[in-house]
């Protein structure tokens, strides 16, 4: 067989790669790996590798596992990921116990000892697991791996060379089989310190609207909530400022911190919408908001507040809030409010909207990874 038709695989573990690492013994226990449907769809569909699955299941039968109990779900599993036309070619299952010491379990290879045929290119193959017999496997089988994990662990220098890529999304692996960057989970850290504030910040741009921003100004925080929850973006974050002084400078520097980590994050905009359009009703008044991540910085503000102050916040510092944004982000950002609502709907409203806003422009557009400008480049 010419080395050109060998066939490629990708060995793939279950519990910690396609569901949560558990006992999945009932329907309720499915917890499927953030996105691992896309990311699989997009290897399937873009890429010839077959799709192999390698599983230990510890101590199915015993009356602590029982069979029933394990084939429902698994039943479920599979079928699910088959109606996402993620077919796997073979299913490849070990059910004894670390003490049955049988060469089926991982690291062993005696379940896929015959993918070592001149079938298959075992130097392009993969295998994708969460723990490090797993890379074991791999290095036992001639093949590269994956490891799917945020938890820190010592690499052994034995395994360093056979792991293609430790990370903690399935998405990165998508793009690095597929060899397309627009794919990469779009994540960013970052960290700013002055005389006057502290701060450490991450956001996830492909997040599911998870986390929080402390910065210990009560309204402040209850706004940040509102992007984190309408944006989607995941976002951790812990502010530490000079609020004795007053409020200013801490929502400025928390606002540059933002949108900074929303620019890493981007990245190169390949693949995103750009632009971005949301209103947002709130009682007694209306807001608007407009972004485009133009990579220039603009901020055209058409609001206000009845009261100077919402509790002990200054109103004046929700523009400033913004402005900071934008000037770190790089983005053009609009936005509008209707006068005389209560301030603390409008300012509420102007969050809500900025946030959905920025939520529909760095979406992915499915498949496009080019640039959204003429100039090829944002």
């Amino acid at each position: 067989m010419s080395w050109k038709d060998r066939k490629k695989v990708l060995f793939i573990d279950r519990d910690g790669v396609i569901v949560r690492e558990q006992q999945v013994d009932s329907y309720d226990r499915i917890e499927y790996i953030p996105y691992v449907f896309r990311a699989l769809g997009e290897i399937v569909s873009r890429t010839d590798y077959l799709l192999v699955m390698v599983s230990n299941q510890d101590g199915v039968g015993t009356r602590a596992f029982t069979y029933d109990g394990f084939a429902g779900p698994a039943e479920r599993i599979f079928s699910t990921l088959s109606g996402e036309g993620i077919v796997f070619d073979e299913i490849l299952i070990d059910l004894s116990m670390p003490e049955d010491g049988l060469s089926t379990r991982k690291p062993g290879t005696a379940m896929i000892d015959r993918y070592r045929s001149d079938d298959y290119d075992m130097e392009h193959s993969f295998m994708i697991g969460d723990r490090l017999t797993d890379m074991m496997l791999a290095r036992s089988m001639g093949c590269r791996g994956f490891l799917l994990s945020d938890d820190k662990m010592d690499i052994p220098d034995d395994l360093a060379s056979v792991i293609a890529m430790k990370c903690s999304s399935w998405l990165d692996i998508a793009s690095y089989l597929v060899d397309d960057g627009s794919l990469l989970h779009r994540s960013a850290d970052v960290g700013r310190r002055t005389k006057e504030t502290d701060i450490s910040l991450s956001v996830d741009l492909d997040g599911t609207g998870e986390g929080r921003i402390v910065t210990g100004i009560g309204f402040l925080d209850h706004m940040l909530d509102q992007v984190v929850r309408h944006s989607r973006i995941d976002a951790h974050g812990e502010v530490h400022g000079d609020t004795f002084v007053d409020f200013h400078h801490t929502t400025e520097d928390t606002a540059l911190a933002l949108g900074e980590a929303v620019r890493k994050a981007l990245g190169d905009k390949r693949g995103i919408e750009r632009y971005g359009f949301e209103m947002v009703t709130m009682d007694d008044t209306v807001a608007s908001a407009a972004i485009d991540f133009s990579g220039r910085p603009e901020l055209m503000w058409d609001a206000s507040f009845t009261m100077d102050r919402i509790g002990d916040f200054p109103t004046e510092l929700v523009r400033h809030f913004f402005r900071s944004f934008t000037a770190a982000a790089g983005c053009n950002l609009y936005l509008s409010a209707l006068p005389d609502g209560d301030s603390h709907h409008t300012a509420e409203a102007l969050f809500k909207a900025f946030a959905r806003a920025m939520r529909k422009a760095v979406r992915r557009i499915p498949g496009d990874a080019r640039v959204a400008s003429t100039k090829g480049v944002l």
